[in-house]
């Protein structure tokens, strides 16, 4: 249910987009949402995650400048910005810090040696750059629609690639009596 309400926002922009073929229309309906989530959140929890306050102050940024520019290009950049900023966090994580972002998320699930800490963080590092850069191809060579479909299906398409490829990797990597554990 949590998964369903995280990706309301962005399912929320879709539909609206399908019907309407509005984008700034969609983008005031994914500003609406995004800010909904917000209030939900900090009601039931009284706390927000640090992700989704930097995703909605984004959004509201990059959909505002849209909206008074009426400019769709400012929310389609949010998308790469989105992306190669979270590239950035995983990637100063591996350089700067004893820990890198992907095990001190996943840390606690899984034994794994440094080595393979640092190849799973450099491959969510490769997977935001890419789906950053990707965006930008989609954005500039197709019209709106298609960018609309990749923004929705094609980056989350990526994003699960990467999380069942990790699984994988990770099923044949992780020491033998942790893999008994997790079986």
């Amino acid at each position: 249910m949590q998964l369903l309400f995280d990706f309301f926002p962005l399912l929320a922009f879709f539909v609206v987009y399908q019907l309407s073929k509005d984008v700034y229309l969609a983008t005031a309906v994914l500003m609406g949402a995004m800010v909904l989530v917000v209030a939900y959140q900090w009601l039931r929890h009284r706390k927000v995650s640090n992700i989704l306050v930097g995703s909605t102050v984004l959004v509201l940024v990059f959909g505002g400048i849209t909206l008074a520019l009426r400019n769709p290009v400012f929310i389609q950049w949010k998308v790469t910005v989105v992306n190669w900023t979270v590239a950035a966090a995983f990637l100063a994580t591996q350089l700067f810090s004893a820990q890198t972002l992907t095990q001190r998320t996943m840390g606690h699930a899984l034994e794994l040696a440094p080595a393979q800490w640092r190849y799973l963080n450099m491959s969510w590092v490769v997977t935001f750059a890419v789906i950053g850069a990707v965006n930008l191809f989609v954005m500039y060579h197709y019209d709106q629609a298609t960018w609309v479909m990749f923004k929705v299906w094609g980056q989350m398409g990526l994003l699960l690639a990467t999380v069942v490829v990790q699984a994988i990797w990770i099923s044949r990597h992780m020491p033998q009596g942790e893999a008994d554990k997790n079986a």
